[in-house]
């Protein structure tokens, strides 16, 4: 039998309490949130394994750098070369060492290139003017150019400062004792074509049409480069499209050019190595059942791709694959190399190997194609960039849902906690209600 009306005797007042009404919010929330946060921390492990993914690609993406065609850090493994040099007249520097040529250059400097240079008479303040006469002057003419005037009614800093202004000359005013000092006019480039000529006017008060000032004449360098004779302003030349020769002294220097195929081999066994670590990465993900990838089809997508051009066909006639010169396969999918077979490719067809790896701009081969496959996988609409752009769009989501289902759970509750409050106010009403009418009905009784 009912004891009470909602409550009423029962103290159902404070039943509605704001513990009660925090169970039903956490009970609501395990239900509605907790689902997006596992979702969420399930989509960072997914991030550190795709991040450990494009690492590896990476990796692999570096080590095939050495078998481009296009390498733009240097040459590739095919076209290392190895120089001896010889004597101390000459400095030898590559640009692109894939130009130059097999054998030996021999370079006999006999006269080393020279600036023009004078120097004036000396002076002890830079400040002070030089001539207070206005007819006085200097004109220069550089390389038989129109020549420049230059007044002498103005100090030395300015004339140098003047000077220095001029294409083709330098100046400076140098200290050259203890409160002595000198202008110092130079041509900015070696050579007789850049030789110029001080012609005074008025006063010579600065003595520059004095020989003994005229300390340096300009002077092309001179040499013999395997029998080809040079006169030219610079004293460095380039010679086979792509060798920089620098002279530094008199005398005879050589540089013996040779093919370096030892770099070949590593460069091809660090291929391999990092072919083998991205696959087993790979595989490790698509055969593990709690493994936190969400997009599976574009993982094996990217690995698929890498192996469709591992194992394809080049050469001029697509005759030319990694198993004939070397590679090998075992059941497990990893990738080796016989180093007999390779050093044998190498020894005796290396032609055919570096038409494999790295090909012609007509036909690319398996390292320059490969380099550009990746290259895809990184532009926006890439294996590698939407897998990305889809993992940063699931996130957004997944936190726009949390966010929404936590505030509409706390809307609710608060909603809720304002409604108990008023109905404990008005149960509280009842139950005093209740009471006093009890009491009333005891003494009633009791009086019978």
């Amino acid at each position: 039998m009912a004891t009470g009306i909602l409550g009423l005797g029962t103290s159902g007042s404070a039943g509605l309490s704001q513990e009660f009404i925090d169970k039903l919010k956490e009970a609501e929330k395990k239900a509605k949130v907790e689902p997006i946060e596992t979702k969420l921390e399930t989509w960072d492990k997914e991030l550190e394994k795709f991040g450990e993914i494009e690492a590896k690609i990476n990796e692999l993406f570096a080590s095939v750098k050495t078998l481009d065609l296009f390498n733009s850090t240097g040459t590739n493994a095919f076209e290392q070369i190895v120089a001896n040099t010889s004597g101390t007249s000459a400095i030898f520097e590559a640009v692109d060492t894939s130009l130059l040529n097999e054998g030996m250059t021999t370079i006999n400097v006999t006269q080393l290139a020279k600036r023009d240079v004078y120097q004036t008479e000396i002076f002890t303040s830079a400040s002070d003017t030089i001539s207070s006469d206005t007819n006085d002057k200097i004109s220069i003419s550089v390389g038989g150019a129109t020549a420049v005037e230059f007044s002498l009614n103005q100090s030395y800093t300015d004339l140098a400062k003047a000077i220095n202004d001029t294409t083709g000359l330098s100046a400076n005013i140098e200290k050259v004792g203890d409160s002595d000092y000198r202008i110092i006019i130079k041509s900015t480039e070696s050579g007789t074509a850049n030789a110029f000529t001080i012609t005074p006017s008025g006063t010579d008060v600065l003595g520059l049409s004095t020989q003994a000032n005229h300390v340096q004449s300009a002077q092309n360098m001179q040499a013999e480069v395997d029998g080809i004779d040079y006169d030219v302003s610079s004293n460095t030349i380039t010679i086979q499209g792509g060798l920089n020769v620098t002279a530094v002294a008199l005398g005879t220097s050589t540089i013996n050019i040779e093919k370096d195929n030892t770099a070949i081999a590593p460069a091809l066994q660090e291929f391999v190595t990092k072919y083998n670590e991205l696959v087993d990465l790979v595989d490790a993900e698509l055969f593990n059942a709690e493994t936190p990838l969400e997009d599976l089809s574009s993982i094996r997508m990217i690995l698929s791709t890498i192996k469709d051009t591992f194992f394809g066909g080049y050469g001029e006639d697509g005759d030319l694959r990694v198993f004939n010169y070397g590679f090998e396969l075992d059941k497990t999918g990893k990738m080796s190399i016989n180093s007999t077979t390779l050093g044998d490719a190498v020894l005796n067809n290396l032609d055919e190997l570096k038409a494999l790896f790295v090909g012609t701009v007509e036909n690319k081969g398996l390292g320059t194609l490969l380099k550009e496959k990746i290259d895809e996988m990184k532009f926006s609409d890439g294996l590698l960039s939407l897998y990305g752009d889809g993992m940063t769009k699931r996130k957004e989501t997944l936190e726009s849902d949390k966010t929404k289902a936590t505030e509409q759970i706390d809307a609710r509750y608060l909603q809720l906690a304002q409604q108990f409050a008023t109905y404990t106010a008005i149960i509280s009403q009842m139950e005093n209600s209740f009471s006093g009418l009890k009491m009333m009905i005891q003494q009633s009784t009791s009086s019978n």
